[in-house]
């Protein structure tokens, strides 16, 4: 069961998604307070883009945030469905958040170089030592969770699901056909921060399964997080699960 989980229901998405952007916020502010720094990956999909906006109006120490992402489809910054191209529109270009200080995975690049890189930025502004094979812990990781109960890229079935060690992979999705590059589950279990934004009826039944249903990850990824020290699910009312969902996720 899970012992981590909060629910915040919202009337509509909108204010679900101010919710989950001041939480996301304070824990930023938290971070900068203790450390002097924070870290925060986002995730894509069109969710997200009502939160975005918000961030970018919030009052924080910007430049000492860095900005990661979750996963990307791969294909150019500028493209359409970049999720760099996204969150940078909304978000990353409004508030002084410093170039340097965005680290985007290079959809334009062949799927294991792009991974590769990535690992290597992560690395690189965690102070990490790539021989010891330390995992980061991103202040506030931000995901997003398909009807299949995807999260990340990391799809039902997905061989890299049990790759506990890595930061960052290519992954190939049967079901899109295509290729993308994703953080890996020890990455998302690391966080010391985990927010949830979903919308709409077709995430209450999934939702539920992941609260509910034995421990699966490769069946339901999302529940990679379910142990994880704080998970905050912001839900709009039609994405609410049932009431033994919540009651798992609270027990």
């Amino acid at each position: 069961m899970l012992t981590n989980s909060h629910f915040h229901i919202a009337p509509d998405l909108q204010q679900a998604a101010s919710a989950c952007a001041t939480l996301i916020v304070e824990r930023l502010a938290d971070a900068i307070a203790t450390r002097g720094m924070a870290t925060l990956a986002l995730s894509g999909g069109s969710t997200p883009a009502r939160m975005f906006p918000l961030l970018a109006e919030a009052e924080l120490d910007w430049q000492r945030v860095h900005v990661f992402f979750v996963d990307e489809r791969m294909v150019p910054p500028t493209h359409e469905d970049s999720n760099f191209r996204l969150a940078q529109s909304l978000f990353l270009a409004l508030p002084p958040v410093p170039a340097a200080n965005v680290h985007r995975i290079h959809g334009e690049e062949d799927p294991e170089d792009a991974a590769a890189s990535y690992e290597a930025a992560i690395a690189e502004v965690f102070g990490l030592d790539a021989e010891e094979e330390e995992i980061p812990t991103f202040d506030v990781i931000h995901l997003g969770m398909g009807d299949d109960a995807h999260t990340a890229s990391l799809f039902p079935g997905e061989a890299a699901i049990d790759d506990l060690e890595g930061l960052a992979a290519a992954v190939y999705v049967e079901k899109l056909g295509a290729w993308r590059v994703t953080l890996l589950p020890a990455v998302l279990q690391a966080a010391r921060c985990t927010v949830f934004l979903l919308s709409g009826a077709g995430k209450a039944a999934p939702l539920d399964t992941v609260l509910v249903e034995p421990y699966n990850p490769k069946r339901y990824p999302a529940q990679l997080v379910r142990h994880n020290l704080e998970v905050h699910w912001f839900l709009d009312q039609a994405a609410k699960p049932s009431d033994e969902g919540m009651s798992h996720g609270r027990s």
